[in-house]
């Protein structure tokens, strides 16, 4: 009989590739981890994992329990949830992941309306950009995800269509200038008015819409500077190292000492979701959560 334990365990040595990292990742000891497989190749009657060196291997049967265990997981989430919200939300978990504009606009006023109408629900929260997050939650390592898409994007159409989509808000995108810049005090500018500057660009999906905007607009941006940090991005373009286009929502988190925004035309946007599984989203506690989401969004 396969028990959810051991897949869990089975699942961080795949992960990690060692009995003593999936030990660190679960909080137990490398013997305990040996223990569990030895229990789980037992109870299906194979070999699942082969020494490799200094690391495990799995084997073909490995593999294919591997590829089930995050559909079986995510299952056994979704029951456990469901039975411990009986008792209106006071035994209820949420496992939310955000990336960090939303963790600090968002996140904050949802989570505390969540805990004001249930004291007993407790939610976790982890950073992550999309597409990692909505990776993370298909493998069941979180219930919902807070991501976002740019409209218009290549390919982008159908990428959640399996998962329940609460729209959010749409975010706008502003020019991030220095203060002594050219067009610092312009009401709009338009993105090929910045062609020969020099670029600091945001996390990789945010690099690929600006290089693809740009190329829309007839060049390729010279990308000096690259980092997945709001305040970083902020920081070089105040110091008059480059330009950059920013989410309007991280802007409201950040502090623009030495920079400038500057409306950009025409306009290009980002929609932000809260997204989760269709199991999950019958659950009281994730149902919650998306609805108080949905009302911080509301009054951005």
């Amino acid at each position: 009989m396969i028990e959810a334990r051991h897949l869990r365990v089975l699942r961080a040595v795949a992960t990690t590739g060692s009995f003593s990292a999936a030990g660190r990742e679960l909080g137990c000891t490398q013997p305990a981890v040996s223990q569990q497989m030895k229990a789980l190749e037992t109870s299906v009657g194979t070999p699942l994992l082969i020494r490799s060196g200094r690391e495990m291997r799995l084997t073909q049967a490995g593999e294919a329990l591997v590829r089930h265990a995050a559909g079986i997981l995510a299952g056994l989430t979704a029951a456990e949830e469901e039975v411990a919200a009986i008792a209106g939300l006071r035994a209820g978990r949420v496992r939310l992941v955000s990336f960090p504009s939303g963790s600090s606009t968002l996140v904050p006023t949802a989570l505390a309306a969540l805990r004001a109408a249930h004291p007993g629900t407790r939610v976790s929260l982890e950073e992550a950009e999309p597409p990692q997050s909505v990776g993370m939650l298909r493998e069941g390592d979180c219930d919902v995800a807070l991501a976002f898409r740019y409209e218009g994007a290549a390919g982008g159409g159908d990428e959640w269509d399996d998962l329940v989509v609460r729209p959010l808000l749409r975010d706008r995108l502003v020019a991030l200038v220095p203060d002594r810049h050219r067009l610092a005090r312009a009401e709009s500018v338009a993105i090929g008015e910045l062609a020969r500057e020099p670029w600091i660009a945001g996390c990789p999906r945010c690099r690929g819409q600006l290089v693809e905007v740009c190329e829309g607009a007839g060049f390729t941006p010279r990308i000096d500077f690259a980092t997945d940090d709001y305040p970083a991005v902020v920081g070089l373009v105040g110091a008059g190292l480059g330009v950059a286009v920013l989410p309007q929502l991280a802007i409201e988190s950040v502090r623009p000492r030495g920079a400038r925004t500057v409306t950009l035309e025409p306009a290009v946007r980002r929609e932000i979701v809260a997204l989760t599984l269709p199991d999950l989203a019958q659950v009281p506690a994730v149902a919650a959560t998306l609805d108080q989401l949905a009302v911080a969004a509301g009054r951005k």
